[in-house]
């Protein structure tokens, strides 16, 4: 007789082969889960890397509104995504650079390439005139600006030392008209952005612009900082780093760059910028020549700076009072006296000009520098000529390297020196240019900022240096000549939401990236698993009858039972 088959492994096994497809399609469910989650990993891997490797664009536009014309600056940042909040932004390009064709003059130059004339201190009451020096620069900017950019690119308009000695309210109108001239255009900009430096400011940011350039400010740099000369049209800037905070000065400026603090010390004379100082010169030699009127007279005025055959009829902007040595509020919010009876008249002596320039680097009055005294400010004792400014700052120069920029690097350019400068040179070359140029002088262009610029620049130019400053001991490079403070202003005038902004664009975008290759993986993977679900597992169907289950066993018979 055969044995039964056991009953309850067969239903064990019955019921086993009636669930087996749950338990497939839940590990089918488990894989692709696991799948999932794999994808997403190396995806937002794939993506973090990304942003790593990448960063962000920005533009700043900077207009500089000076005393003898207005300039305009762009500049392309790149700020990799590696770099920590304490982390300069990379300068990619500048514009204008050297390959950019003059504004007016159309052919290329290395000096206020991009400028209108004359400076917007000019207009007051005149927004016809602030619309006609801006206008065109602000159309120039945006051609360097990609379109899509110019809603997050800030522009800011900043005065300097020609907006700075007009009245207050003066000033103000000038500041309304050329912000209806901004709002005009796509750039963003805001009231605060449009204003008036102080000479301070714009002494700092000279000194953050020509160390940025230099690669002597940040986390990275180890060497010590430059000195700055910067010598504008009205004003001279001079800025040094001290070591310590602890002197009370109101010239020192306590500033953080990345992680580094540095004490810095700003000096901005505002009467001793090249033209207000040869109005100076013309102040005193009406003083001591013979023939000088009143104001309602018309006097000549003999200059030994200028050519045999110069003749020309000369407005002096700050003449009126100007025989007093320079006072430190005497410009600040005041408009000086415009007086156009003057006539000037060449009689080129260079002696005699060497003496007049000196003089007004060292801010004598007419009566000082006329008598024969020995001039070198730097062995005799500071206290016995110019201005108190002028005698700390040429006790204080811990700097031992300056950089010269704007107004002594056009001078310096037209001698045709290395960099670096050597005094004696400078007044050998000076000499020389002088005397070839004075029988041609009667040629000189109409521009009355160019009245003198030869051969009186280059001596008030060095004597600034070696008499004034007593700088003569220390290495001056002159340059780079595309270098402005313009520079500075974008990096610490530009507020932390526009990069910040962008970048939080591209994270965005990066997060979008992330979640839609997520979302394709898994349907790939889903499709994927359902192929190979129906293709290669075959499953029963649920309603599908199951055969039954036969199990045979061999029947055991005991040997002596066995048949022989």
């Amino acid at each position: 007789m055969e044995p039964k088959s056991p009953s309850k492994l067969q239903l064990s096994i019955i019921g086993f082969s009636h669930y087996k497809w749950i338990l497939k399609i839940c590990g089918v469910c488990l894989v692709i889960l696991l799948l999932l989650l794999l994808g997403v990993y190396f995806a937002s891997n794939k993506a973090g890397k990304a942003v790593v490797k990448s960063g962000f664009y920005h533009y700043t536009v900077v207009v500089d509104c000076g005393s003898t014309g207005t300039r305009v600056n762009v500049y392309k940042w790149w700020k990799p995504a590696s770099l920590s909040n304490w982390d300069l932004p990379i300068l990619v390009q500048s514009y204008p650079d050297n390959s950019t064709q003059s504004l007016s003059r159309g052919s290329s130059c290395k000096y206020h390439c991009v400028q209108t004339e004359p400076g917007l201190d000019k207009f007051v009451g005149n927004s016809t005139g602030v619309r006609l020096s801006l206008e065109p620069l602000i159309l120039w900017a945006e051609q360097w600006v990609p379109r899509e950019r110019h809603g997050d690119t800030p522009i800011f308009v900043l005065a300097t030392a020609g907006l700075r000695r007009l009245l207050i309210e003066d000033a103000r109108q000038v500041l309304d008209a050329a912000e209806d001239v901004v709002k005009e255009h796509s750039f963003v900009s805001k009231r605060s952005w449009i204003r008036v430096l102080s000479g301070k400011e714009e002494a700092y940011y000279g000194w953050v612009a020509l160390n940025y350039k230099m690669g002597s400010l940040g986390n990275s740099s180890m060497g010590p900082t430059l000195g700055l000369l910067d010598l504008g049209g009205s004003s001279l800037q001079v800025v040094m780093e001290v070591h310590g905070g602890g002197r009370n000065d109101a010239n020192l400026i306590r500033s953080k760059i990345g992680l580094v603090e540095h004490y810095i010390l700003a000096f901005s004379l505002s009467s001793f910028g090249l033209n207000e100082a040869f109005d100076r010169t013309v102040a005193m030699l009406s003083q001591v020549q013979p023939g000088g009127g009143g104001n309602n007279e018309r006097y000549e005025v003999r200059h030994p700076c200028l050519g045999f055959g110069f003749q020309r009829n000369y407005t002096c902007y700050v003449c009126d009072g100007i025989n007093v040595p320079y006072q430190k509020n005497l410009s600040i919010q005041t408009h000086k006296s415009e007086i156009t009876n003057t006539h000037l008249v060449g009689d080129p002596d260079w002696e005699i000009c060497k003496g007049i320039a000196r003089a007004a680097a060292l801010n004598l009055s007419s009566l000082d520098w006329s008598q024969p005294t020995d001039l070198n400010n730097c062995k005799t004792g500071l206290s016995s000529y110019g201005s108190d400014t002028l005698n700390f700052i040429a006790g204080t120069h811990p700097s031992r390297r300056f950089h010269a920029l704007s107004g002594f690097f056009a001078v310096y350019n037209m001698l045709d020196l290395a960099p670096i400068a050597n005094l004696t040179k400078i007044w050998e070359k000076g000499q020389q240019m002088c005397s070839k140029s004075w029988p041609d002088s009667s040629n000189t262009s109409g521009n009355q900022n160019n009245i003198g610029k030869y051969c009186f620049r280059v001596p008030y130019m060095a004597s600034l240096i070696e008499d004034a400053l007593c700088l003569g001991d220390k290495e001056i490079v002159f340059g780079p000549g595309d270098l402005s403070w313009t520079l500075g202003a974008s990096l610490v005038e530009a507020e932390k939401p526009w990069p910040s902004s962008t970048e939080t664009t591209i994270l965005s975008l990066k997060s979008k990236e992330v979640l839609y290759s997520s979302v394709l993986l898994f349907l790939l993977l889903l499709f994927i698993s359902f192929i190979v679900y129906y293709k290669q597992i075959e499953l029963p169907m649920p309603g599908k009858k199951i055969p039954a289950v036969r199990l045979s066993f061999t029947s055991y018979v005991h040997p002596k039972l066995r048949p022989n």
